[in-house]
């Protein structure tokens, strides 16, 4: 039985999730609108950004009891971060560079 702050949790964790997705739309539609050097960077933050969707998700999905705690699900979310932080180091190193 799920108790009160499991669902609270849950769904913060889902709300995170809708409103990356959100800041995601709006990342597209600046690298759409604008080809110049200096947004370079915001093609690593897209990609992160889309691994932390992701991230939300299954942590969501563990909350409510749709997936298990351990195994797979575990490295998969260990992996989610490191790509996360990879893709932000990265995208800082591209614009100290365009910079």
């Amino acid at each position: 039985m799920l108790t009160f702050y499991d669902w609270i949790y849950g769904v913060t964790q889902l709300a995170v999730g809708f409103l990356a997705v959100i800041a995601g739309i709006i990342c597209l539609s600046m690298l759409q609108s604008s080809k110049h050097r200096e947004l370079r960077a915001w093609r690593a933050v897209l990609i992160g950004l889309f691994l932390f969707i992701c991230l939300q998700v299954i942590g969501g999905l563990r909350t409510f009891g749709m997936i298990p705690n351990t195994g797979i699900w575990l490295f998969i979310v260990h992996v989610l971060v490191s790509g996360i932080l990879g893709l932000l180091i990265l995208a800082i190193t591209i614009q100290l560079q365009v910079n």
